[in-house]
């Protein structure tokens, strides 16, 4: 059941005041990292600095109040390719070209499957049980996951369809594969203590977006909506019959990658099945710009979930006007009710160990903020 106060104030994830969940990488755990990369440093050396690293950033996240703390993807390269590599059956890949963003391009490396896929054993539940140390009465420890769908997509890539057809010449049982071995995994997190998990999700963002229309139309036989019913479909497998007090959540964007973006659109073509067939708790959005369109898709989000605006943007360090964000917030509680509302940034602010381009400070200002607005809507 949801647990909302006279004024507005959550105790359960999410939270009036949230955040996506990475986060900038100080400047020690940036020279560690390249120096295990050069063979300068043992995995062991490597993973103190980041246990100490990640100590930090926790007392900051409580000191900021957030009430679901993360360990800021510190020990990952990628928002979702480590994840990718934990799996059995898949391995690490150099490619050609990387990640294509608005006057970038990312690292060229990939997931690709060399055998069937499952995921007992998968290193990220040790990294949980790291950061589940830190939980409290006031403060729960969340764990962040690509979602089974950017999993399946990134085994579609031009680079790895070989590979992946080759050991699964049966899409049906690839998909029953990814669901399953999800399932393995969240099992695992849950029995060391998880109740919190995020699916980060950016098929959507790139479904909405015209450009991937007019290369889908040419290169595939899928349609935006045969996609998208397959992307719920393999999402809602991975996540099925998981306990009742796990809490599991999806973030949508269109790409954040040092301070740029992959694509635009509103949710309005994917909506109806996005937000009324994928059974998660609540959606963490993107609309910090005008590329992801006004608010009315928000009226097919069932009555069952809540959605966190992400109204603030983790690319810059400029702060967002108040005025503005509550008139935004206003608006789009014409769609959803103000008490299935939350706010937190669009994004996290380093969804690859680049980080985008702000300070620290500027990153934690901009929770300040964040904070603010969230008490002054919804109540301390």
């Amino acid at each position: 059941m949801t647990v909302i106060n006279k004024v507005g104030v959550r105790k359960e994830t999410p939270f009036r005041f949230d955040n996506v969940g990475s986060f900038l990488r100080p400047k020690t755990l940036k020279v560690a990292r390249k120096a295990y990369q050069e063979d300068r440093l043992t995995q062991e050396e490597l993973t103190l600095i980041e246990d100490e690293a990640i100590r930090d950033l926790v007392k900051k996240q409580k000191e900021i109040g957030l009430k679901a703390i993360t360990d800021g993807e510190f020990r990952r390269s990628w928002w979702h390719l480590d994840f990718m590599w934990g799996l059995n059956g898949v391995e690490k890949v150099d490619v050609d070209n990387g990640y294509k963003f608005e006057h970038e391009e990312t690292r060229a490396e990939s997931a690709r499957l060399t055998g069937k896929i499952s995921g007992e054993g998968h290193p990220f539940v040790e990294h949980f049980k790291f950061i589940q140390q830190f939980a409290d009465e006031e403060v729960i420890a969340r764990q962040t996951l690509p979602a089974p769908a950017q999993f399946f997509a990134e085994l579609q890539r031009p680079e790895n369809i070989e590979a992946t057809q080759k050991v699964y010449p049966d899409t049906e049982a690839l998909i029953a594969d990814i669901a399953s071995a999800y399932q393995t995994v969240i099992s695992e997190l849950y029995e060391a203590g998880c109740r919190s998990v995020q699916l980060d999700d950016c098929t959507w963002g790139m479904l909405v977006d015209e450009g991937y229309w007019d290369w889908a139309s040419k290169n595939t036989n899928e349609t935006v909506e045969s996609l998208s019913r397959l992307y719920v479909s393999l999402n809602n497998g991975a996540i099925e019959g998981h306990p009742e007090d796990l809490a599991i959540t999806t973030h949508v964007c269109r790409g954040n990658y040092h301070s740029t973006w992959a694509s635009s659109g509103a949710y309005d073509t994917v909506a109806e099945i996005l937000f009324g067939d994928e059974k998660v708790d609540a959606y963490y959005l993107e609309f910090d710009t005008e590329r992801s369109g006004g608010f009315e898709s928000l009226v097919n989000v069932s009555d069952d979930k809540l959605v966190v605006l992400g109204l603030f943007s983790s690319k810059v360090g400029t702060l967002e006007d108040k005025k503005e964000i509550k008139a935004r917030i206003e608006e789009a509680s014409k769609y959803v009710p103000i008490e299935r509302l939350c706010v937190s940034p669009q994004c996290g602010f380093a969804s690859t160990e680049e980080g985008n381009i702000l300070t620290e400070e500027e990153q934690w200002n901009k929770l300040r903020l964040v904070r603010e607005v969230a008490e002054e809507v919804w109540g301390k």
